[in-house]
């Protein structure tokens, strides 16, 4: 007897209900394995992230609480009580904390007037190209102001030069040793000019444009910012 239209129809999509069944038991029986150990590897693998999230927050709390001892310590001039924590963050994997670390041994060495071996402690930070770049440049002026007095004058043009630019949070403190060292050059042109950039350079701290505008004025030249030489003519 001939099928109807719908019976027909009904017909076809029993049968590719049936086929569609027997591909998906099929692939199950041939990957479903291999499907479990891949859904169990996400699973593990987003577990394992989760736990090294929260050690390495416990990790940093512990760090913190360390920090912080150090702190407490150097707050009362208890070096001593200071040198052991500071020692272990000196030696940390997070780079804010060994900075911090490091810089805290070189002050303590600097008022123990110790010039070799806080400049030895500002070395490792400027060479520590894992270090965010600031902090280095900073080390390296702090190295250098602390083994000054043992350095050529070329040295210290050379190391400080790069950080003496328009607009560098350095200028100030770069620029003035350059400024010193073509003075002990015998280069009082050279270190006239220096002086005046730094006391141009609005972004320069008020104290050291101050410094530097008596410097240069020493050295016969005026560098006096135009709007305070414009309204000092003004009074005059």
């Amino acid at each position: 007897m001939a099928l109807t239209p719908q019976n027909n129809e009904a017909f076809l999509r029993e049968v590719d209900e049936e086929y569609r069944r027997e591909q998906m038991i099929g692939l199950w029986q041939r990957y479903g394995r291999w499907i479990v150990v891949a859904v169990v590897a996400i699973l593990v693998a987003f577990a394992a992230y989760l736990f090294w999230q929260h050690r390495q927050r416990v990790a940093a709390e512990k760090e913190g609480e360390t920090l912080q001892t150090a702190y407490d310590y150097l707050g009362a001039a208890d070096f001593n009580g200071a040198a052991k924590p500071l020692a272990e963050l000196a030696q940390s994997k997070r780079d804010g904390y060994r900075t911090l670390a490091l810089f805290s041994q070189a002050d303590v060495l600097l008022a123990k007037n110790d010039l070799k071996g806080a400049a030895a402690k500002f070395a490792s930070v400027a060479n520590d190209i894992s270090i965010a770049k600031p902090f280095r440049d900073l080390a390296l002026i702090r190295q250098t102001a602390a083994e000054y007095d043992t350095l050529k004058p070329d040295v210290v043009i050379q190391r400080m030069t790069p950080l003496a630019v328009g607009g560098s949070a350095y200028l100030g403190s770069a620029g003035e040793m350059i400024g010193a060292a073509y003075l002990a050059q015998g280069k009082r042109d050279l270190a006239g000019q220096t002086f005046a950039r730094i006391a141009r350079d609005k972004t320069v701290p008020a104290s050291l444009r101050q410094r530097a505008v008596q410097m240069a004025g020493v050295l016969g030249i005026d560098a006096l910012p135009q709007d305070v030489a414009a309204s000092r003519g003004m009074t005059e």
